[in-house]
């Protein structure tokens, strides 16, 4: 199974401690990241994505919003920046051990969180990037 990872995820992804939406909404996203950190391909996407799903239903569901995409295009423009001089752009995505640790650097000073801005979860990811993202579900991979 590749998992299918919108751009703004990969940020949330740095600082996920097992917080999140609903119950279904944390046991979906602990899944994932236990897959990650298992070797599991990624797919970056232009949506929702894996992490989206069990929200998809809900009449609250911001994951179509246009302010969401429009984090996502900020997102993959700083990451790709970042790790690869360019922007991301859909297709494959594997993250090694030293991209993770560029990503949570550059995330702890604050140059690759422009769309975190506005975000419900923003005070909370800065704490545990204060935090040295001490308890983060996501691992540093052996690759």
């Amino acid at each position: 199974m590749t998992i299918q990872i919108r751009p703004h995820h990969l940020l949330c992804l740095l600082t996920y401690l097992g917080k999140g939406y609903s119950d279904p909404f944390v046991q979906n996203y602990d899944r994932l990241v236990e897959s990650i950190n298992n070797g599991e391909d990624m797919q970056l996407v232009d949506g929702p994505d894996d992490i989206c799903q069990p929200m998809l239903s809900s009449p609250e569901c911001h994951c179509h919003n246009e302010s969401v995409r429009e984090r996502d295009r900020i997102a993959a423009r700083d990451i790709g920046m970042l790790l690869m001089g360019e922007p991301f752009s859909a297709g494959p995505l594997r993250l090694t051990a030293p991209d993770i640790a560029r990503l949570r650097a550059a995330f702890a000073e604050g140059t690759v969180r422009a769309a975190c801005q506005g975000c419900e979860w923003q005070d909370l990811c800065t704490n545990i990037a204060r935090k040295q993202f001490r308890g983060c579900r996501l691992q540093l991979p052996l690759l």
